[in-house]
């Protein structure tokens, strides 16, 4: 198959038999955000290079690997959005929202892009759902935007991801932190990758968080965060225990999480799911209190988290867990004749009109074919009019799951059509609750 035929690596297309999953569990993100408080906002799919270089920090492999950088026709440097929360802060200071009654709530869905290895849900072109919490500094802060992740996975049924939380402490307690860091990755500095090389003087907690099978073995013997925390810090990550546990929201305390993004400081948490193997983490996040000044705001705290939807879908098949039908046709009407065609022509029209899923044929095909496509479709009703019909006024409508047949005036058909549609509903409710 040629270029022109194949999409390019590490993207992928969500077809029309996928793409109503898609909506569900988009719809429900964004209906569980909006019971917290959280509004949609919509940014650029791309931003200034320096918007990402700087809050995300050049020491991340998203920054010296990952990022697809260009420079436009006018020669400035831009980027294809690796994640969503730096360029919402940009938002957030250019258009005042920091200067507004705080706490501001956002949420987003939209894509990002990352030049990676494709794998099982990571991709180069991926999709996220997040929030933001802008100007709330309390741990209760936390615990409610970690509950709002809670219940997300819980509205779409991934009820059993676990959430493991941590946190990597301020600036005052995270340089002796770092001294310890330094002092025992010098001791292996040998075995260190390149990269991580070039982090031990700049960042070395950065090490922590290295994709290298040889890092990891060696981070997983390093000094833990949470053992350096100052008074404040470790004061408020009990406060967020305490208010996980208010809201009946079950934790692990992981010391080795760091979250692979420089901006964070004190709590950082992961969901992850055994159903994805080594890419475990079904949605990240934490306090990023220092990042709104860093870009050029008010000295602000802040918090959020983003999920990558491909991963969930793959956890959603894994659990078999099944979602809601998308709807679909609700009558096809199969014409015989040029007379009928245009008869039901105008029943669709009314029937869109009154909210109705209707089709008709459009392919000039014969009663036969017509029928065959209905199947297709997954019609739930479907009638066949012809010049006895119109003449009539009346058509007999076939249940596609059952073949009972049912006849109705075409002249009141979108209420004939509910009364169908509700009592096949009923039908199906009795029979799952005598099962």
């Amino acid at each position: 198959m040629s270029e022109i035929n194949r999409a390019v690596k590490g993207t992928n297309d969500i077809l029309p038999g996928e793409s109503g999953d898609w909506q569900f569990v988009e719809g429900k993100m964004l209906d569980t955000a909006r019971l917290y408080g959280f509004e949609e906002i919509r940014v650029p799919v791309f931003e200034h290079t320096e918007v990402f270089s700087r809050s995300v920090g050049d020491t991340t492999d998203v920054v010296q690997k990952e990022m697809y950088t260009f420079d436009d026709k006018g020669g400035r440097s831009v980027t294809l959005r690796p994640e969503f929360t730096a360029g919402v802060v940009r938002s957030a200071i250019e258009h005042g929202l920091v200067n507004a009654a705080l706490p501001v709530k956002v949420c987003y869905v939209g894509g990002c892009y990352r030049y990676e290895k494709p794998q099982a849900g990571r991709l180069r072109e991926f999709h996220q759902f997040g929030v933001e919490c802008i100007g709330a500094a309390s741990p209760n802060a936390d615990a409610e935007v970690i509950a709002l992740a809670r219940q997300v996975l819980d509205s779409i049924g991934i009820d059993d991801a676990s959430l493991e939380i941590n946190s990597i402490g301020c600036k005052k307690c995270r340089a002796e932190y770092y001294k310890a860091l330094k002092e025992y990755f010098k001791s292996r500095s040998d075995e260190l990758c390149d990269t991580c090389k070039d982090r031990l003087e700049r960042n070395p907690m950065r090490i922590l968080d290295c994709k290298s099978p040889v890092c990891g073995a060696i981070a997983a013997d390093a000094p833990a965060v949470i053992d350096y925390l100052c008074d404040d810090c470790r004061e408020h990550f009990n406060g967020v225990k305490a208010n996980l546990e208010a809201a009946g929201i079950k934790y692990t305390v992981n010391p080795k999480i760091v979250r692979g993004l420089d901006y964070y400081s004190r709590t950082v948490f992961e969901f992850v799911s055994d159903k994805l193997g080594a890419q475990s983490t079904v949605c990240g996040g934490g306090r990023y209190d220092g990042l709104i000044s860093q870009m050029g705001g008010p000295e602000l705290p802040a918090l959020g988290f983003a999920m990558g939807i491909e991963r969930l879908m793959l956890v959603i098949k894994a659990k078999g867990v099944a979602l809601p039908s998308k709807g679909g046709c609700e009558l096809y009407i199969a014409a015989i004749g040029q007379k009928a065609s245009l008869k039901a022509t105008e029943i669709c029209s009314v029937l869109r009109a009154d909210g109705f899923s209707a089709q008709t044929d459009i392919c000039a095909r014969g009663l036969k074919a017509q029928m065959k496509y209905a199947n297709k479709l997954g019609a739930r009703f479907s009638a066949v009019l012809g010049d006895d019909e119109i003449e009539s006024g009346k058509a007999r409508v076939k249940n596609m799951a059952t073949g009972e047949e049912t006849e109705i005036l075409l002249d009141n058909i979108s209420a004939e059509l509910l009364k169908l549609i509700n009592s096949q509903a009923l039908s199906e409710l009795t029979d799952s609750l005598s099962e």
